[in-house]
């Protein structure tokens, strides 16, 4: 961005993504049909159908919402908020901004290892609890630059360690033949959470002049989230004659 401004920053990250789909379209290969093992021969609707008359199914959903809510927010406010408060010099935002993405990278990997040893559905309440704890702090704690930053590795940890998780936990349910669509419409709903999230706090701000309320607003769901969590139970979906 300091080199050609932040929409050449724009174009050449453009350019880098397209670099990277051609070598992966033709490297990047789907499973034979026979890999598939649960619900081989189940159509989309019936999958459809199955998927949003399942409660737990339901819950996931929910929770994911919370945690498109969380990252948005956070990703495109904090740099005002810190302002706000009166670090006023932007190079804190900008390093704990990229600390967010450094840590996220150790907190995705953890835990996708640990969802192959422990329940996903518990890590993900821990997550969304623990997401709700560090928000708490931060808001109510003294603000320093080492406090952002602390804050910032700490959330880059639980960022986006929700995605195998989750991923892992429709695999468990429904299997994976369609995996990729059921893991779409959670998605959605958390592409719904991140819009709410940014709007709201913005919209807020605008209303009251601080970001105290959204900042409660992000605990308070974190905590529903962490107890939405709780009762999902990741074992294969118990199927009747025509999807099994």
């Amino acid at each position: 961005i300091s080199a050609a401004g932040w929409q050449g920053a724009l174009y050449l990250l453009s350019v880098l993504v397209v670099v990277m789909m051609m070598p992966l379209a033709f490297m990047l290969r789907e499973p034979a049909p026979e890999a598939h093992a649960a619900g081989a021969h189940q159509s989309v609707g019936d999958a459809i159908r199955e998927a949003f008359s399942y409660r737990p199914f339901h819950l996931l959903v929910a929770g994911y919402f919370v945690c498109g809510f969380h990252v948005v927010f956070i990703g495109v406010h904090l740099p005002s908020y810190l302002k706000d408060q009166g670090i006023v010099d932007p190079k804190v935002a900008v390093i704990a901004l990229a600390l967010i993405g450094l840590f996220n990278i150790f907190g995705s990997l953890l835990a996708g290892k640990l969802g192959g040893r422990l329940r996903k559905p518990r890590l993900l309440s821990a997550i969304y609890f623990t997401r709700a704890v560090i928000i708490a702090a931060f808001v109510f704690a003294p603000l320093s630059p080492q406090s952002v930053y602390l804050f910032a590795a700490a959330m880059g940890l639980l960022w986006l360690s929700t995605v195998p998780l989750t991923n892992g936990v429709i695999a468990g349910m429904f299997g994976v033949r369609h995996l990729s669509m059921l893991a779409g419409f959670v998605f959605f709903s958390h592409q719904l959470g991140s819009f709410i999230g940014v709007w709201l706090g913005g919209y807020l701000y605008t209303v009251e002049g601080s970001y105290h309320t959204v900042w409660m607003i992000t605990i308070a769901l974190g905590v529903i989230a962490g107890l939405l969590n709780l009762p999902i139970r990741e074992a294969p979906i118990v199927r009747g004659q025509v999807a099994a």
